[in-house]
């Protein structure tokens, strides 16, 4: 009888021994998939905060230009008396952006109402000033180089208009041409041409 309980203790043993083996096994795949997550997790969660960021840069970036571009417009008689006071900006998620020489330069469209009618704004600016790690923080200066308005005046089918102006801080470079005391300041690069 003690022969027998020897036995079967031993039996239960060695039958224990293989199962705490493949528990510890199992412990480690399971340690080695968990780590595996924890990567592909961290991963995931810096691409999307990187992607998250450059989305806000970029709408730091429209918002800067189309402010300026909003102020020359107020300011600009033309486009005031064809579609009227106040200009409101439209919706950013109707703009488009692109951006090149490493966030300096952009190019940007986007829609504007009036109480008369209805436009796109196209601008070309450039900015100055240094890049560091948290410039999208500040706001940045924006010089516009190039800008026009187009409008659209509605009415019946005998009054609707179409314009196309011309916004800029300098005359256009066909009259810099003729004069040389314009305050261009490409006239220099202009005559030498």
């Amino acid at each position: 009888m003690l022969g027998r309980r020897i036995m079967s203790l031993m039996k239960s043993r060695s039958a224990a021994a293989p199962s705490l083996h493949s528990q510890a096994t199992a412990a480690e795949g399971a340690q080695t998939k968990s780590w595996g997550f924890r990567v592909v997790s961290g991963a995931l969660i810096c691409l999307t905060g990187g992607v998250a960021l450059s989305a806000f840069d970029d709408l730091a970036i429209y918002h800067g230009c189309s402010r300026k571009a909003m102020e020359k417009a107020s300011k600009n008689q033309a486009i005031i008396d064809a579609i009227g006071e106040p200009v409101a900006r439209g919706p950013w998620y109707n703009a488009s952006l692109a951006v090149a020489h490493k966030r300096h330069s952009v190019s940007c469209t986007f829609p504007v109402s009036g109480p008369q009618g209805t436009g796109i704004f196209q601008l070309k600016a450039v900015r100055n000033g240094e890049d560091s790690w948290f410039s999208f923080l500040r706001p940045h200066d924006w010089e516009i180089l190039i800008m026009e308005a187009l409008l659209h005046v509605p009415g019946n089918e005998e009054l609707q208009q179409t314009f196309r102006i011309s916004v800029s801080d300098y005359p256009s470079p066909s009259v810099c041409k003729l004069s040389t005391d314009c305050g261009c300041p490409q006239s220099e690069s202009l005559e030498k041409k």
